[in-house]
């Protein structure tokens, strides 16, 4: 029998036991939510559709926001080519608002996005607004007793939400809009069903319970067609409101990696969007299609970025 060393068994099992990680997804926050949710997924599908030869490994890296998994990749990882980071509309517009200290979004490559969860406008029950028109004449005529409630702070994106809404519909008065911030939707929801606020906005996903029980009334979904399973809620868009809000769920990888990986990232985020599994991660968790890739998805970015600044300095947090 072969005498092997300690130092050879201990390679051999290493070897065996621990196959080696082809691709990293950061997700910038613990475990349990919307990033989270976003590697655990995607980085699952790439193994089974054999996009990667191994598992993806998962690495929880919270702080700021989003802040110190930005960051690190900015600095320390410029041109790691097996590195993708989980992003969302959050991620944009802590950016836009200058969170990540300095830190801009030109510093990355946007690969896409492949999902999104809508907004909504929605009203309490007995609400004397039959459409969002109703809704927006009623603020302009004064906007003093129109109170939005929404489930982020002052300046978040369900804030920010409201104001581009309003925005679009002719109301540019940010200032003048009265907002209630609140610790998620469902206290939003609370608080338009008990008439402290006269509509609510918010993800269709976090309020999808309280619209299908009838405690509040949708006037509008933020999205580019009307969502699968709320077929009788119209868009903003068709009721004359050129805005879509989406939350939407997407990646970006390092600046310094070479155009040719850049383009693999892009192609295998397409793959992972167009498959089976995909779709049914959507359909079990309210998401709607989302598809923006590649060019497109940082043309879209810049914009996304520009509007939340312009609406941000509107409302004083931003000089």
């Amino acid at each position: 029998m072969k005498n092997w060393t300690r130092a050879a068994i201990a390679a051999l099992m290493t070897t065996v036991a621990a196959p080696a990680m082809a691709e990293e997804c950061i997700a910038p926050a613990n475990p349990g939510g919307g990033w989270d949710f976003t590697c655990r997924q995607i980085g699952r599908i790439m193994t089974d559709l054999g996009i990667s030869p191994n598992l993806v490994q998962v690495t929880n890296l919270a702080g700021a926001g989003g802040g110190v998994a930005y960051t690190q990749v900015v600095s320390s990882r410029n041109d790691d080519p097996e590195v993708f980071v989980a992003a969302s509309s959050a991620t944009t517009t802590r950016l836009a608002q200058n969170a990540f200290a300095g830190a801009t979004a030109d510093q990355v490559r946007w690969v896409g996005t492949i999902g999104g969860d809508p907004g909504v406008i929605v009203v309490g029950k007995d609400s004397p607004f039959q459409n969002l028109n109703d809704l927006v004449e009623a603020v302009k005529a004064d906007p003093s007793k129109v109170a939005f409630a929404g489930g982020s702070a002052v300046g978040g994106f369900d804030h920010l939400k409201v104001l581009m809404m309003l925005d679009k519909a002719g109301f540019g008065e940010a200032r003048q809009v009265k907002y209630i911030g609140l610790d998620g939707g469902a206290d939003a929801v609370t608080q338009t069903v008990g008439g402290f606020a006269q509509a609510m906005t918010g993800d269709l996903s976090e309020i999808t319970g309280f619209i299908k029980s009838g405690d509040v009334r949708p006037l509008a979904v933020l999205a580019e067609d009307r969502v699968a399973g709320f077929d009788d809620v119209p868009t903003a868009k068709e009721q004359g409101v050129d805005i879509v809000a989406m939350n939407w769920r997407g990646v970006y990888v390092p600046k310094g990696i070479s155009d040719e990986r850049y383009d693999e990232w892009v192609e295998a985020l397409k793959q992972v969007g167009a498959s089976d599994e995909w779709q049914k991660v959507m359909a079990e968790n309210g998401l709607a299609p989302y598809d923006i890739f590649g060019a497109d998805f940082e043309a879209f970015v810049a914009d996304n970025i520009a509007q939340i600044q312009d609406v941000s300095k509107e409302i004083g947090l931003l000089k």
